[in-house]
């Protein structure tokens, strides 16, 4: 669940003030900061009436164009909300994320220190699992990210921006790491030695997706591109309620948001463990979650999707053992590290990881 925290007088009035910004018939009782992420500022607004909601300010140091980010997410939203256009309105606010305008009829406010924020609605009664612990749970985290999948499948996903150019770009990641390597102390490259060799080992398999997308032979879709357990809302009875934290939708493949979740799911360990012998790729969890998963997408996905699902899977495993290498190289400069090794050992991790997917699995 989210951890709540108690604000001072002064902060309230000024995020009272933003609040009011936006279209809402609601009048402000307290506010409470939501310590659910590492990028952005979220407070629960308590109202005089029913409805709460999640006023939530953008970094706009991380995200560049956060006018087109919140334009991704209300857009895709709004097309959510379509597809259940059945429901009352209390059940479609559960189902789907519901962000307000502001009096100007933009769904953002700039407030005068160049801050974005925009307003949603608050989903009541709903939980969230920052680890998966049961097969339950990893099997209703596959059906809800894949209905996401599916039902955002007629997206034209052209008219999304890229909120994070490359993010998952394989030969922007390998540029990144080769110009880190030729940057390098003799002594970093020494420890990470087996981590650089394992890079080279599996270059030309880890652009297969890549190539598949470049070539247009996998489609380009509209993709979450944050699929950790955490940002899927459950009920009471852990069944899946809806999808959260759209900041970062914008074109890609499905195989970017099932690997994505693979990779959080399925490690037996923390990130961080240096304990190699602790870390194994949980094939249980993987199966729950990809047939949640294919219960509500596979309709949508062509054969050659399919085919390549697991292939996605150690593809995002690796794209995250290089990204942590290639800032050990650079000397930690994107990363928060707490020792000196610490982003090396995060590679380990995620190496050792598809180490043990590879025992296991038929790519």
């Amino acid at each position: 669940m989210f951890t709540l925290q108690t604000y001072g007088q002064m902060t309230e009035n000024k995020i009272k003030l933003i609040f009011n910004q936006f279209k809402h018939s609601e009048e402000f009782v307290s506010l409470k900061e939501l310590i659910s992420g590492h990028i952005n500022d979220s407070y629960l607004i308590k109202t005089t009436g029913d409805t709460e909601y999640v006023l939530q300010r953008i970094n706009h140091h991380v995200f560049k164009d956060v006018p087109g980010l919140i334009t991704n997410k209300v857009a895709v939203s709004n097309h959510l909300r379509n597809k259940f256009s059945s429901f009352n309105e209390i059940d479609l606010n559960r189902k789907v994320l519901t962000f307000l305008p502001t009096y100007n009829n933009e769904y953002y406010y700039k407030d005068d220190l160049g801050n974005y924020w925009n307003l949603s609605v608050f989903i009541k009664d709903s939980y969230t699992h920052d680890l998966v612990e049961s097969e339950t749970i990893a099997y209703e985290g596959g059906k809800l990210f894949g209905e996401f999948l599916n039902l955002t499948s007629d997206f034209d996903a052209s008219l999304l921006i890229d909120v994070i150019p490359n993010f998952h770009d394989m030969s922007f990641r390998y540029k990144q790491f080769e110009e880190a390597l030729n940057k390098a102390s003799g002594k970093r490259k020494e420890l990470a030695s087996n981590c650089i060799a394992r890079v080279e080992e599996l270059k030309e398999e880890m652009h297969i997706l890549q190539n598949l997308k470049t070539s247009g032979e996998i489609k380009l879709r509209v993709t979450h591109n944050d699929t950790k357990i955490s940002n899927a809302l459950f009920d009471k009875e852990n069944k899946g309620l809806c999808v959260i934290d759209t900041d970062t939708v914008m074109p890609g493949i499905i195989h970017y948001d099932f690997g994505d979740a693979i990779r959080t799911i399925c490690n037996s360990a923390a990130e961080d463990e240096t304990n190699l012998d602790l870390v194994t790729f949980n094939k249980t969890y993987y199966e729950s979650y990809k047939k949640g998963f294919l219960e509500t997408v596979e309709d949508a996905l062509s054969p050659l999707e399919l085919k390549y699902l697991p292939l996605g899977a150690k593809t995002m495993i690796f794209i995250m053992a290089l990204r942590f290498l290639t800032d050990f190289l650079n000397n930690d400069v994107y990363y928060k590290t707490k020792y000196s090794e610490h982003n090396l050992d995060r590679s380990k991790n995620q190496f050792k990881l598809i180490e043990s997917f590879e025992a296991q699995m038929e790519v």
